[in-house]
């Protein structure tokens, strides 16, 4: 499937292409609200994300969807990775074609009840690239979120290809009420510093953060059972906790999770025992034992227009000790427009416990740029719908809040551990 074939993916599967005349008989806004319904039958929609390939994302999506079915739950996989859909040889669906009918496209049905959509069931074979722009990618995506025939679901689980592109920012476009986020690394300082950057995309777009997920944490001997660091451990976590988001759980290398991706046999149904296994049921039942309010790195709401963002000032930069600032900046921006509108400061307040949350909220702030903060402030913001990002440099208050509505502010380690 080429640059040069302008049909979509319904139509090079199953049916003819459709003429420039049928093509316009569909208004925007019908299809809008063809898409805005088949969403409103869903209840969360989860993105498995990564600012970097190699770390297993979409063996830790197919893990998460699989053991969400097990769990008696009705759950979708949709795969976006368009340029290496892998999913359909992890759920040993390759040879697998999709239908179309009454105007939809129908998911293939995995055996525990699971609906699958991807690209790959719609090449002529494996070995068929797909060279596509931007464009193309978007309407490929609302097509499958449009026009396949999800039903009602629980769970939507949407696999992306690695980085921060066209597919995660179509999504969010699209889609209104994304649940969240899960953001999969792996232990190494290398991985978790391009992981970091995604955690920021997320917050750029709002995004919300479920979770990360740290795979490939250290490997289980299938003799002895006990487990060697190989890519080291805890990267993942440390950063979960530096920017202030959850962390789900490590899932750790071993034999049975290598050989039942192979076979297209995700390790939660082929080996229920193995450690593997067990680390996503966990991840599974943190996920679920939780409502969408406290397990989420959630915003105050979608952010489309005006926000405001506060940042602890001292010396004309930021104060890397929170509590330690003189001054707030309180930057205006227009998040539509990447933009920022206004900027006044005011002079911080005399320290007392639990006081800035409360003074804050109540001038407007809506996002905290900090350097440290300590795990009980960052609570005391959450309650207040204050979002925290910690680990910033000390820079000036204009090029912080231009770099978080980039997505390109990094966020490096918190340094305040209280």
């Amino acid at each position: 499937m080429t640059q040069g074939d302008s049909r979509g993916p319904a139509e090079t599967a199953a049916c003819p292409p459709k003429t420039p005349a049928a093509e316009a008989a569909v208004a925007p806004t019908s299809r809008g609200d063809a898409l805005a319904d088949n969403m409103r039958r869903i209840g969360r929609k989860v993105l498995v994300l990564s600012g970097k390939g190699g770390v297993g994302k979409s063996t830790v999506a197919a893990n998460l969807a699989v053991a969400l079915a097990l769990a008696g739950r009705r759950v979708g996989l949709l795969d976006v990775d368009l340029h290496g859909p892998s999913i359909p040889k992890l759920l040993g669906l390759e040879n697998e074609r999709v239908e179309v009918a009454d105007g939809a496209i129908l998911p293939v049905v995995h055996e525990t009840g699971l609906r699958v959509m991807s690209l790959g069931f719609m090449l002529g074979s494996r070995d068929e690239p797909v060279v596509w722009r931007g464009p193309m990618k978007m309407k490929v995506i609302e097509q499958f979120l449009r026009e396949t025939a999800w039903g009602e679901l629980d769970d939507l689980v949407i696999d992306f290809p690695p980085g921060t592109g066209d597919e995660p920012l179509s999504v969010a476009q699209l889609v209104e009420n994304v649940t969240g986020a899960v953001i999969v690394t792996t232990p190494q300082d290398l991985a978790v510093a391009d992981v970091r950057r995604c955690i920021g995309f997320c917050r750029a777009l709002s995004l919300p953060v479920l979770g990360v997920v740290e795979n490939m944490s250290g490997w289980v001997c299938p003799h002895c059972g006990r487990t060697t660091d190989i890519f080291k451990t805890g990267g993942g976590e440390r950063m979960a906790r530096e920017t202030g988001v959850p962390f789900l759980g490590r899932v750790p290398l071993d034999v049975a999770f290598t050989t039942s991706g192979d076979a297209g046999r995700p390790v939660v149904l082929e080996d229920p025992a193995s450690p593997a296994a067990e680390a996503f049921r966990r991840i599974v039942e943190r996920l679920l034992a939780s409502d969408a309010d406290t397990y989420q790195d959630k915003p105050v709401r979608k952010e489309k227009g005006p926000m405001r963002i506060a940042i602890p000032m001292a010396d004309g930069r930021l104060a890397m000790h929170f509590g330690h600032c003189q001054e707030f900046a309180l930057v205006d921006v227009d998040v539509e427009k990447g933009s920022i509108t206004g900027q006044t400061a005011e002079a911080a307040p005399d320290h007392q416990p639990g006081l800035l949350p409360k003074w804050l909220a109540e001038r407007g702030a809506e996002v905290i740029i900090a350097g440290g903060m300590g795990r009980r402030a960052q609570d005391l913001f959450a309650r207040q719908n204050i979002r925290v990002v910690v680990g910033a440099p000390a820079l000036d208050a204009t090029t912080l809040a231009q770099q978080y509505l980039d997505g390109t502010l990094q966020d490096g380690e918190n340094i305040c551990d209280h």
